[in-house]
């Protein structure tokens, strides 16, 4: 039992979430380097090595250079098991974001110098708070010309709601950048510039008025170093790690993620103050990491890992108790036992087939299209988790088949896109045709590449004027006001692919006065009610 919960302490489940080309990509795969897990970083680019970063499996990713599907990587840094859900920055894929957020313990949130606080981290930092995720601020590029150091503060708490409290501290920026105070560790790390140095130079400093500051970065750089830290210290919050742990209170780190700097620092705070697996909540109890039984629940579905194999790999976190390799769990939706060979748990970008898994750890299971996202696993207790839910789209095309002699194909490549949740597949009740439901435009591209590349079936598009999607629930579906309502609104009817009943609404304005003419009925924007 002490070695079950020993192995629960020592997982850091986390996820980074920034707006598109903050350099989230760039620390996931410093932060690699420090656990060993690869030898040399994608960004370190000579002649001879064009290798694209670590974390961005498809082809379509590599053309564009984002993130589009979400990956996992772990790696062990100080004895410590840490894995990070790597999540799509770009706007298109949103929802996957959200998705990847139910599976994490805690988050670290990437602000760009120059940029400040942006929209999409404003969306993704909103999904944080209401679940009370504790999160790590980084503000990255202090190498480059960027806002002042309380202005960005300041940024961070008026945008995004949070209380912030600085455990690093910048001396100067863009040109004039020296380094970085670590208020946590009190010491000073000096920034040399040199890529080639694997870790900077740290000098121990416990107290910044010695004189020793001005010998390392000059006596205008140290005054100035001094006032702000007292100023800050002045300002902000003293460090709590329980209110830190629910969600109060927001440690900032600064530095650079290409030129590796600063990185350490935030790790090495990282695992000491990050928590452990969390309890969560399920549809009848809350379920607690060290319980005997275990359960788990996907959070993602990645079709084709390797194109030369049709393989879906369902990614599961475990929530409580081990997870054992050939031993029979219950698929609580399906209500059926099933059996796993060969889980898969991820090193860096290698997969290896693993016996015995943790809470906090994703494992990754061969799936010929039983699971669903959002699908339970258990030892036989009948319980479902809750909160993962779909999204209103707010894009919708008609799909058609290009190629007759391969519709078998394209509703293959279909059905199996739309249970990773790349997007949404709503059927009209009036003639059966398919329309697809997307929260980004970019979507559309990527199913239309990858029904190609991956399943051999060709499709197009046809423009369709709807202005967003609702989930219908009947007080009454034998009612008078519910067959009215299914009579008029006929052509706006379709289903999604669980059956549910959605109404397709063509503008707000339709959408308004449906509420009003119907009001028995209830129109949600998640499928989760």
């Amino acid at each position: 039992m002490k070695n079950f919960e020993k192995e629960i302490n020592k997982r850091r489940t986390f996820g980074i979430v920034s707006h598109p080309d903050a350099g989230k990509t760039t620390l996931t795969e410093k932060l690699l380097l420090f656990g060993g897990a690869i030898q040399e970083a994608g960004a370190v680019k000579s002649n001879k090595i064009k290798k694209g970063a670590t974390s961005d499996f498809m082809e379509i990713e590599r053309q564009r250079g984002i993130s589009v599907a979400t990956s996992v990587l772990g790696f062990e840094y100080k004895d410590i098991k840490i894995n990070i859900l790597d999540t799509p920055g770009h706007k298109d894929f949103a929802e996957d974001t959200f998705r990847t957020l139910t599976a994490v313990d805690s988050v670290i949130v990437v602000v760009d110098v120059a940029k400040g606080v942006e929209e999409q981290t404003e969306k993704l930092v909103e999904v944080c708070r209401m679940r009370n995720i504790p999160m790590i601020v980084f503000i990255n590029k202090l190498d480059r010309e960027g806002k002042d150091a309380f202005e960005l503060l300041d940024e961070i708490e008026q945008k995004l709601n949070l209380t912030v409290t600085p455990l690093s501290f910048p001396i100067g920026m863009g040109y004039d950048f020296k380094g970085i105070y670590n208020i946590w560790e009190k010491n000073v790390n000096l920034f040399t510039g040199d890529p080639r140095k694997d870790i900077e130079d740290t000098v121990e400093i416990d107290d910044l008025n010695t004189e020793e500051l001005d010998e390392l970065i000059g006596s205008e750089a140290a005054n100035t170093l001094r006032e702000e830290v007292e100023l800050a210290q002045g300002v902000y919050p003293e460090f709590n790690q329980k209110a830190y742990r629910e969600g109060n209170l927001q440690p900032v780190f600064f530095g650079s993620a290409l030129n590796n700097f600063g990185v350490r620092e935030l790790l090495d705070c990282f695992i000491e103050i990050a928590p452990t697996p969390r309890p969560k909540e399920s549809d009848i109890r809350e379920v607690k990491p060290d319980e005997n039984q275990f359960t788990g629940f996907v959070f993602k579905i990645h079709a084709n890992m390797d194109p030369k194999h049709r393989d879906r790999l369902a990614f599961i976190k475990i929530v409580s108790g081990k997870f054992e390799r050939n031993k029979n769990y219950l698929h609580v939706r399906n209500g059926k036992k099933m059996k796993f060979s060969s889980p898969n748990a991820f090193f860096a970008e290698k997969k290896e087939i693993v016996d015995i898994s943790y809470p906090g750890d994703i494992v990754g299971l061969h799936d010929t299209g039983n699971f669903k996202i959002g699908d339970t696993l258990t030892e036989g207790e009948e319980l479902q988790y809750r909160g993962i839910p779909s999204f209103s789209p707010e894009y919708f095309r008609y799909i058609n088949n290009a190629d007759p002699m391969k519709s078998k194909q394209l509703s293959k490549g279909i059905d199996q896109l739309m249970d990773e949740g790349v997007a949404q597949l709503f059927t009209l009740e009036l003639n059966g045709r398919k329309v697809i439901g997307t929260v980004g435009a970019l979507q559309f591209e990527v199913i239309q590449y990858r029904l190609e590349h991956e399943y051999g079936a060709k499709c197009t598009y046809e423009n369709l004027n709807v202005h967003k999607a609702t989930w219908v629930e009947a007080e009454n579906e034998k009612s008078e006001e519910f067959k009215d309502f299914k009579r008029v609104k006929s052509k706006f009817l379709a289903k999604d692919k669980q059956g549910q009943l959605v109404f397709l609404a063509d503008s707000q304005f339709s959408l308004q006065m449906t509420q009003d003419k119907y009001p028995s009925i209830k129109f949600h924007f998640t499928s989760e009610f």
